[in-house]
């Protein structure tokens, strides 16, 4: 297998689902015993958390980039940023190193062209929800967006950054996520992306009316298909 680079705590919460959803999906594709050959930065996220201002931001593609040329060098031949709101700055960062950087949304995009979904909505932090950095990836594979609502933009914000980031998991943030999820789909929603690593721990994926596109479980699938060099 080839070796993947993982730009990690953003928060260790999701890096610790990555590494544990790339190692279970290298097991099923090839053999009990495998694993997959990973480097693995965890960056410190207080210098990354809050970020507001375009200044806050250039310091974020600075950090990035220097943990995308160290995995790099040291012998990563592509790599993850394992945060949706963190590529926001991805151009940045892929333009400091000669490897690919697999993009989250674009894998996300490409799952649902491939399915046929057109009319979904969008949950995740403020960011991703309200910011066309994200967005713009899915319209271009033919996936119409549905407005975000502020109301919902703000708990979804509060839960992702207070508790899960944490990795709290409480009743209320299950609740208020099945309740958001049956209000985009009775305003005419016919699926949800969760664009947050780490709404799955509070999201059923597999038990809700609606297709669920799990931003987390689909980049990992695309490292895997470039890990064991299956990728299109």
């Amino acid at each position: 297998m080839r070796k993947l680079g993982l730009i990690g705590g953003m928060s260790w919460v999701s890096t610790r689902n990555y590494y544990e959803k790339i190692n279970l999906m290298v097991q099923r594709r090839t053999v009990p015993m495998a694993s997959a050959p990973m480097l693995i930065e965890s960056l410190d996220f207080r210098s990354l958390y809050g970020l507001r201002e375009e200044n806050d931001w250039s310091h974020a593609a600075e950090v990035l980039g220097d943990s995308a040329q160290r995995l790099e060098q040291a012998g990563a031949g592509a790599l993850l940023i394992c945060a949706n709101s963190m590529h926001r700055v991805f151009d940045r960062v892929q333009a400091q190193v000669d490897i690919p950087i697999i993009h989250i949304a674009e894998a996300v995009g490409r799952r649902m062209q491939r399915d046929g979904a057109i009319q979904a909505a969008l949950i995740g932090t403020r960011n991703v929800m309200t910011e066309s950095f994200y967005r713009r990836h899915l319209v271009g594979h033919g996936v119409d967006l549905m407005p975000p609502e502020m109301e919902f933009v703000e708990q979804v914000d509060r839960i992702i950054y207070d508790e899960l980031m944490l990795g709290k998991v409480t009743r209320d943030a299950e609740r208020t996520m099945k309740t958001i999820i049956t209000r985009k789909e009775q305003d005419g929603a016919q699926a949800i992306v969760l664009a947050c690593t780490e709404l799955d721990m509070i999201v059923d994926v597999d038990a809700n009316v609606l297709p669920i596109y799990d931003s987390t479980t689909i980049h990992c699938e695309e490292a895997v298909d470039w890990l064991l060099g299956e990728e299109a």
